[in-house]
Formats: C-alpha cells, sequence, structure tokens
C-alpha cells in the first residue's frame, strides 16, 4: 500500500480529510467534475442549500439534550457521545428516523454531539479503479458501525431537471441522480421530495458503487436549511481496505424498481444496466428509478 503522501488529493483541499486516488489509478482519466464538498443549488430548485434557513437552539450547554434543545425535541437524540448515529434501521425496513443537527444559528458548543455530518469527514476514504464497476471507493482505516462515512453530495434540481438530464441520457452514461422521499404529517401522506446529480459537480460520493448488500446507508439529514444532506453512515463494522457501497434504490423493497421486468433488463423502452455486485442477494441489474420519468 501505497503512502499517503504520496497519493494525489481529488478534493484539492476542500475537504478537511484529503480524498486520496489510488496510484495505480492516477494515471487514468477521471471524470471532469468540479469538486463540491457540500451540496451546491442547480436547475429547478428554488432553495439555495448553503442558506442558513432552519432556526437555532438557545442552548447553553457544551452538548445539547433532547429535554431543553429545540433542534432535537422532535426527533430525539440522533447520535451518541461519540458522533455514531443511534438508530440503525435497516435500508431494507424503508424508514430512517429524520436528523436534525444543531445549526450555525444555535448557542451550543461547537463540539454538540448534535454536530457530526456538518464537520465533514473524518476517515481516509480513497477513489480507486475497480476490475468490473468503474471507479469505487474505499476505506484506508476500520470504520465503526453507526459512523458517519461521507454524504451523496451535488447540484439539487428540480423535478423537470431531473427528468430532462435522465432522458438525455445515453446507454453508456452513468446515471448519478438520486431521488430521495420523505413522508410527513400525520400517516405519512405528504411526500417531500429531494434530486441530487454529483455528475457535474459533486463530492467523493459520486464515486460510491451501488451494491445489493452495501455497507453504508443513506439517511437525509438537515443542518442549516430545508434540504437534507444525504448523509451515508457505516451499517456494519468495516475493514481497512474494503470498498464502500450502498444500495441506490434505498433499499425499499417495492419501487418502481423492484416491480419493473427484469427478463432482458428492459423497462418502458429503456436498457436497464446489469448490477456486478457480486452477493448472492443480487438482483441483476441496477435501480432504476422510473418515477422521474412518468
Amino acid at each position: 500500500m501505497d503512502p499517503p503522501d504520496s497519493r494525489v488529493d481529488l478534493s484539492k483541499g476542500l475537504e478537511d480529510i484529503p480524498v486520496f486516488i489510488h496510484m495505480d489509478s492516477a494515471s487514468l482519466t477521471l471524470p471532469h467534475f468540479q469538486y463540491s464538498p457540500e451540496n451546491v443549488q442547480g436547475p429547478g430548485s428554488s432553495v439555495d442549500p448553503s442558506e442558513v434557513t432552519l432556526p437555532g437552539c438557545s442552548c447553553c450547554s457544551h452538548s445539547c439534550h433532547p429535554e431543553t434543545c429545540s433542534c432535537l425535541q422532535t426527533t430525539g437524540r440522533a447520535y451518541d457521545d461519540t458522533g455514531k448515529l443511534l438508530n440503525l434501521n435497516r435500508p431494507d425496513s424503508g424508514y430512517c428516523s429524520p436528523v436534525f443537527e444543531c445549526s450555525a444559528l444555535c448557542t451550543c458548543s461547537d463540539f454538540c454531539s448534535n454536530r457530526v455530518v456538518q464537520r465533514g469527514l473524518i476517515h481516509r476514504l480513497e477513489v480507486f479503479r475497480t476490475q468490473s464497476r468503474g471507479w469505487g471507493v474505499g476505506t484506508l482505516e476500520p470504520i465503526p458501525r453507526g459512523a458517519f462515512v461521507c454524504e451523496y453530495a451535488g447540484e439539487v434540481i428540480g423535478f423537470e431537471e431531473a427528468r430532462r438530464r435522465q432522458l438525455q441520457q445515453k446507454p453508456e452514461d452513468n446515471n448519478y441522480i438520486i431521488a430521495v422521499r420523505e413522508h410527513a404529517g400525520e400517516g405519512g401522506v405528504g411526500v417531500t421530495e429531494t434530486f441530487v446529480d454529483p455528475a457535474v459537480v459533486g463530492n467523493v460520493g459520486r464515486f460510491l458503487n451501488h451494491s445489493c448488500k452495501p455497507n453504508l446507508h443513506m439517511v437525509p439529514v438537515r443542518v442549516h436549511s430545508v434540504v437534507p444532506r444525504l448523509a451515508l453512515f457505516a451499517d456494519q463494522d468495516v475493514d481497512a481496505g474494503a470498498e464502500l457501497t450502498f444500495d441506490y434504490s434505498g433499499g425499499h423493497g417495492q419501487s418502481d424498481v423492484e416491480t419493473a421486468s427484469t427478463q432482458d433488463g428492459r423497462t418502458d423502452g429503456l436498457q436497464r444496466k446489469k448490477c456486478c455486485c457480486g452477493a448472492e442477494t443480487c438482483t441483476r441489474f441496477l435501480p432504476l428509478d422510473l418515477s422521474v420519468l412518468k
């Protein structure tokens, strides 16, 4: 394994911890994109994700408590004292508890335990070239279960823009668009949709591969803005050198992705791409969110 100081920093200093490129892959041509550690406003989005729009708490303690903190009173405590996610619902349950972190307007300490995703990367990650799935992301150190790994950051775009971009894609193009739907209100009747596309502007998360048996899962986390950050947490203890993956479909089990025909990989005239994750439970094809195309 190459010493870290001989590797290239993919983030070019924009992350507190460098995102390395494996030396065997450094001579290969990376996709052209602009690195951004956080979401940026894209076409069709009416809200700037960098704008502080959520109110802050008035806690004066070192670390906030659900009994007194307005940020925690609705959803409860999200992290333990070491910053690990407490509610590790399996992604196949189709449910993740909402997370609201303390924001720039909060009076609590910068070291408050309710500030995790906003602190950025804490583990050394490496982008490398896989044998059969293009680029991938590995970890250079062990990551404990429940730990924050990275965001899936990119342009926050509107539904029509997401539809336009997906329809313009060629069969050989990668589809980076992630659609997250959150249900709120009594009976979960209200639906909030967030579309993130890191194809042109994005972070290390854009290189994460899909797996039908992943070691990461995605949780929408709100920090300063009503626009959630798509945060990825370790769903299990991950050894150093392991590839990091998540389920592109969200692992909800019942969706347009699962009900589409998989006999020949075609759905509504679109060619689905084969999945090469190698898991025993592999569904043979990568998820395809047809709702964006309807």
